[in-house]
């Protein structure tokens, strides 16, 4: 029996769709048909009612599919425990936010093919929501964002915390001057994904501060956010930590504005009893995560003209991070997700970890 079938099989119950589940598996629509079909003809059962639109499983394919996913696990199983009789090599799948991304994950691919130089690391960007569904569903070994899963199956491990503030383009005409919401509110709102914790919190601050409509637009790309907002098309919270080049560059500053947002926590989940690598690249991670946030400084909450000035680095050394890795790191804050009505745009990349791993101006706290 192949295996690969049955992963096809097992995707297709799951995507009900033909094209969806070819783009998956990266293949095409036609080896999918074949896979199924040959399924079909060895059991000499129908497993789909198809039509043009979606495969739904018949009876028999429900009844299959508990089958195929405990002989798909079973091999995964005794693959990672041959691969692991043999050192630390293997695949390892790890799911990882763009905020993340776009600051210590860089290094910490370098330090995890330093560790362990037989582990080949397959990266998954996505929201966090849809992260924590790839984990429980097997899909990913290991993510890398913004809330603790709380759940008894799983391991939350917290890495850091970073600041959140408004920033703009200069082109708006905010710099210099204290801006409250209602100002905020003439411009187009750009946000993370709807239900997500910083955008729970945006909702949470204009339904508190405006009493007319806001323009909430949802993305889920961090990279077009910053895109976006650099380009003069409005306003958005984000943590200075993640665009420390554009605030050096001057396309984006951080806002002098009086605002309730907490910290956005960063957490490493992972399944218990699973991958035997999971927990150590989650400790990885977390030593990495600190160094960043120590070596980051001041500039963590917003950049200093110094800091602008002499354009620090914030990409760390294997070296400097493990001398730096002893930072306190406080729990996550468990999240709610009340309905959200705005639009979201979701984007999804992978890669590979072999391939080269290419502020709010200082200002006296405030009592909040």
């Amino acid at each position: 029996m192949n295996i690969r079938f049955l992963e096809t099989f097992i995707w297709l119950a799951r995507l009900q769709n033909f094209r969806l589940t070819a783009e998956k598996l990266h293949t095409t629509q036609a080896a999918v048909s074949s896979r199924i079909a040959s399924l079909e003809e060895s059991f000499d059962v129908r497993l789909f009612d198809r039509n043009s639109r979606s495969a739904t499983l018949t009876p028999a394919g429900r009844k299959m599919l508990a089958y195929a996913e405990r002989i798909v696990n079973l091999g995964e199983e005794m693959r990672r425990e041959v691969e692991d009789a043999s050192g630390d090599g293997g695949l390892i799948r790890i799911g990882v936010v763009e905020s993340i991304v776009h600051s210590w994950f860089p290094a910490l691919m370098a330090r995890v093919r330093e560790r362990f130089p037989h582990l080949e690391v397959e990266v998954t960007s996505d929201t966090t929501i849809h992260l924590a569904q790839l984990l429980r569903a097997d899909a990913v070994d290991l993510i890398l964002q913004t809330h603790a899963l709380n759940d008894r199956e799983f391991a939350d491990q917290p890495l850091c915390e970073f600041p959140m503030r408004w920033v703009a383009s200069p082109s708006l005409g905010l710099s210099g001057q204290a801006v409250d919401l209602e100002r905020l509110a003439e411009f187009p709102v750009i946000s993370f994904p709807r239900h997500s914790g910083p955008n729970i919190a945006l909702e949470r601050e204009f339904a508190r501060a405006v009493e007319r409509p806001v323009r909430i637009n949802c993305i889920s790309s961090v990279a077009a956010m910053i895109r976006l907002v650099a380009d003069g098309f409005g306003v958005t919270v984000l943590p200075p930590a993640i665009i420390q080049r554009e605030l050096r560059e001057g396309a984006l500053e951080v806002l002098d504005v009086e605002s309730g947002f907490v910290p956005l926590p960063l957490v490493a989940s992972y399944r218990l009893q699973s991958h035997p690598m999971a927990a150590r690249v989650a400790e990885l991670a977390a030593e990495q995560a600190r160094a960043f946030v120590l070596a980051l400084g001041p500039d963590l909450d917003g950049a200093s003209a110094d800091a602008l000035a002499a354009g620090i680095d914030t990409t760390l050394s294997p070296t400097r991070a493990g001398k730096s890795a002893s930072g306190a790191v406080k729990q996550p804050p468990r999240q709610t997700a009340p309905h959200i009505t705005e639009t979201e745009t979701r984007t999804r990349t992978e890669m590979r970890s072999g391939a080269p791993a290419k502020p709010r101006s200082p200002r006296a706290n405030r009592k909040r």
